[in-house]
């Protein structure tokens, strides 16, 4: 049986600067214990680094995955393809469809996301179904920010029913472009959302730089995308404590151009990681890592913070992930250094970076519980952790 304790050993990437340490990572209570530089040998060893957060998903519209190119207001915009979909699916449907991107967000290292759900009450009942679903055998593996937003037709007002019952079972508000909606009801949203203590998050200068202005004097927590922002904007998004989250592939995907990501950075935003609509990208931070590193040639240890420790300060979660320090919440991933792929590579953190997929993973540990281990005979098979390292 598992036990309170579990000692793990490798190369581990810790604290809030990302520095490489050799040693051992000694979890119990759920907690991280004790890390030492001592060399010794352990059931579950590689390099460590803190689970991955995904700060921006739909996850809904994996129903529909891999639609015809078009311009990206009739894929995504108010009454375009994607919520034409949405309308047409049967609820039953829309949570099994959820529920499978769940365990796929999952299996490949992410243990907290953030989605912007659709449709209201309803859209969000849906969400909570299908994350049930996939933690179906009562062990949690996991956690989920939601971020709502008012069903089609039902207006942007906060004193409507919808959006009361709404802030009642969401953690924020994400709206799409301030150019979708009436300037007066967001700020009014805007203000209620505040008051309630929830999160406000806004998708701007994706399709042009018209938006950004208004996203921003309604303050934000986090502004997405950003594609077409400029400095002057990051100065004032900093003045104004707003984080910034980019989705590259999502980007590329719908040939809207990429963000001026150095800008970002050196202008002292936090800056976050998501990976968009999953009719269009797998929810894959791997796959999100070696796009950015390589478009980008930003240092390794800074890509990879962006996708755990900053995209956790931006969902208020660095508490619970996002690093590796002693009295922290063990959230951790073990990538094996063994594997055909990962093989000789001579720094960790850019093997992570640029190359590591999940054939790489040997373990994810949640809040200090070995929730999955992989078979090191046949990497594509998930074992519980009691049949491989005997906890």
């Amino acid at each position: 049986m598992q036990t309170d304790e579990l000692t793990l050993s490798g190369t581990i990437v810790y604290g809030n600067e990302f520095e490489e340490r050799e040693g051992y990572v000694v979890i119990e209570g759920g907690k991280i214990k004790e890390i030492g530089e001592e060399k010794i040998e352990t059931a579950v060893k590689g390099i460590i680094i803190p689970s991955f957060v995904n700060a921006h998903t739909h996850i809904g519209d994996s129903v529909a995955k891999e639609p015809d190119f078009m311009p990206v207001e009739k894929l995504v915009g108010p009454g375009g393809f994607k919520h034409k979909i949405l309308a047409e699916t049967p609820y039953d449907n829309l949570v099994s469809s959820m529920k499978a991107t769940i365990e796929d967000i999952f299996s490949t290292g992410t243990q907290m996301f953030a989605d912007f759900r659709e449709g209201g009450v309803s859209g969000v009942r849906a969400l909570k179904e299908a994350f049930s679903l996939a933690n179906a055998n009562g062990q949690e593996k996991l956690s989920m920010k939601i971020f709502g937003r008012p069903a089609a037709g039902t207006g942007t007002g906060a004193e409507t029913e919808d959006i009361i019952r709404l802030f009642e079972s969401v953690d924020g508000i994400g709206m799409s472009s301030v150019a979708d909606h009436p300037q007066e009801e967001l700020k009014l949203l805007a203000g209620e959302t505040k008051r309630k203590g929830k999160m406000l998050a806004l998708h701007a200068g994706e399709r042009n730089a018209e938006d950004i202005k208004g996203a921003i004097e309604l303050e934000p927590d986090f502004i997405v995308h950003l594609t077409k922002a400029s400095l002057q904007d990051f100065k004032k998004m900093q003045d104004k404590n707003i984080a910034a989250i980019v989705c590259i592939r999502s980007n590329l995907m719908t040939g809207l151009g990429l963000p001026p990501l150095r800008q970002m950075l050196e202008s002292g935003l936090t800056v976050g990681v998501g990976t968009d609509n999953v009719m269009l990208n797998s929810p894959d931070i791997f796959s999100e890592m070696e796009f950015i590193s390589k478009i980008f040639h930003l240092e390794a240890r800074e890509v990879l913070r962006m996708c755990t420790l900053n995209s956790a300060k931006v969902l208020r979660g660095d508490k619970f992930v996002g690093s590796i320090e002693e009295g922290k919440k063990a959230n951790l991933l073990v990538i094996r250094n063994d594997t055909p792929n990962m093989r000789n590579v001579r720094n960790p953190i850019r093997g992570v970076v640029r190359r590591a997929t999940r054939n790489d993973i040997a373990a994810i540990i949640y809040e200090g519980k070995v929730v999955m281990v992989i078979s090191i005979s046949n990497p594509c098979a998930f074992l519980y952790p009691s049949s491989v390292i005997g906890l």
